[in-house]
């Protein structure tokens, strides 16, 4: 139950999505949302909702974590940011990440688990594909399609996801992009 200022607390039963009663048949009827002449692939059934989320995230040096008796999740090894053009915006983490790994002398093969929005679905497939990412390390858990697309609390989510991934599967290397280009 969530407390309420007034009134009684609200249960929460169900996440927004995946939505009940999807089927294959209505996710084909959906109208392209970006292409006026029926040709466009993006749907509201291929694209991430945008949803109610919170997640946080305390930085700091590794004296300060083990001064104040911290756990230290993850070490923060590399960082890069890029722009693409509008027209392709979701593609940025293919040049930040290419970026990034350069940094530090790593490989996509090095990677053992990637968190990477998906605003949507033709989206986060060109960025595995460009990438020459291992599929199987790509949103373990899902991705924004399926959990949902919390606008402000994106990243904090993406990386709080990650962090608890790799500690989960004992993985020392992972990346964390948003798909307009960090």
């Amino acid at each position: 139950p969530v407390p309420q200022r007034k009134g009684d607390p609200i249960l929460v039963a169900e996440d927004e999505y995946i939505k009940a009663g999807t089927t294959l048949e209505k996710l084909t009827a959906l109208r392209p949302a970006f292409v006026r002449d029926g040709s466009g692939t993006v749907t509201a059934g291929n694209a991430s909702g945008i949803n109610d989320g919170a997640a946080a995230v305390l930085l700091m040096s590794r004296d300060k974590a083990e001064e104040l008796g911290l756990p230290i999740m993850g070490v923060i090894k590399g960082y890069a940011s890029a722009g693409v053009a509008p027209e392709v915006m979701g593609t940025g983490p293919i040049p930040s990440t290419q970026k990034a790994l350069a940094k530090v002398g790593w490989t996509v093969e090095d990677l053992d688990l990637v968190e990477a929005n998906e605003a949507f679905a033709s989206q986060a497939i060109s960025v595995v594909d460009e990438l020459g990412l291992n599929a199987d390390i790509v949103n373990v858990n899902g991705g924004a399609i399926a959990l949902g697309h919390p606008i402000g609390a994106s990243g904090a989510r993406i990386l709080v996801t990650l962090l608890h991934e790799m500690e989960k599967r004992q993985a020392h290397k992972g990346l964390a992009t948003l798909c307009i280009g960090g």
